[in-house]
């Protein structure tokens, strides 16, 4: 592999730089490295963030100085981490209501490419995705795969608002809008689901390294996904909820074992 070349991005984080070209070889270089990393877990290690070519490395400073913590780095990155065992990525389908209001872009990025919209959906939806990173807002999946015949530009002027679970081409690659933002991608459809969560454990549903594939619906079932992610959104509410009354009742039984009569506030 080559060579990896070590920047500090602060007292406690190293990037490691693995290449200097976005290609699929170089990013499935950055995922294995993380998997390898991740496998042995120093105790100070904090957090992983794969880029497209690139490693950040976040270490506890109170465990480990800067040095040390690059020193056993570069040992693991002396491996051939491209023969090395990788565990199997997960394959997640993505729903996806493409065109019309859910997709507006469609039409003119078709007649930009000179196909049909219909074979722009089929095109689309036939390629198997890698989630190359992470970034730009929280949750926000960089998937490499795009058919190279598909790569469009981005708008001349973005957009100031993009609706959530926007799916969209932005250069040779793909991408999914987790929330409501600003954007300059071409917006080709949407997906019900929700990509990030806050509350949610993990809050990013998708994670680098993923594999997504993107399945065609229409806008029934889109709004039956919608149904139905609310009434789980409330019923997950209403957990938490029920938590979080249970931890204070239990926090006032320790200090008054009169004040409670059954969990009930009385």
């Amino acid at each position: 592999m080559t060579p990896a070349r070590y920047e500090a991005l602060a007292d406690d984080a190293w990037l490691i730089h693995l290449g200097t070209t976005a290609d699929a070889a170089t990013n499935t270089l950055v995922h294995a490295l993380a998997a390898h990393i991740r496998a042995e877990r120093p105790a100070w290690l904090r957090d992983l963030v794969p880029a497209y070519t690139s490693l950040g490395v976040f270490f506890n400073s109170n465990c480990v100085d800067a040095d040390a913590a690059r020193d056993w780095l570069q040992v693991r990155c002396r491996v051939d981490i491209a023969a090395t065992a990788a565990p199997p990525a997960r394959v997640i389908e993505i729903p996806v209501c493409y065109g019309g209001a859910h997709g507006e872009d469609l039409d003119a990025a078709a007649a930009e490419l000179g196909i049909a919209p219909t074979e722009l959906i089929a095109r689309h939806a036939a390629s198997l995705y890698t989630v190359a990173m992470i970034g730009f807002a929280p949750g926000f999946p960089y998937l490499s795969g795009l058919d190279p015949a598909l790569a469009l530009p981005r708008l001349a002027t973005p957009r100031t608002r993009v609706p959530a679970g926007s799916v969209a081409i932005g250069g040779a690659q793909t991408g999914i809008y987790p929330n409501e933002s600003p954007g300059g991608w071409r917006l080709l459809g949407r997906t019900p689901l929700r990509l990030f969560d806050a509350q949610r454990d993990p809050p990013s549903l998708l994670a680098p390294g993923d594999r997504v594939r993107f399945v065609a619906i229409d806008a029934d079932r889109f709004e039956a996904y919608l149904v139905r992610a609310d009434s789980q959104i409330r019923t997950q509410s209403d957990a938490a909820a029920e938590r979080d009354l249970q931890r204070a009742a239990d926090l006032l039984q320790e200090r008054d074992p009169t004040a409670i009569e059954g969990n009930v506030f009385v």
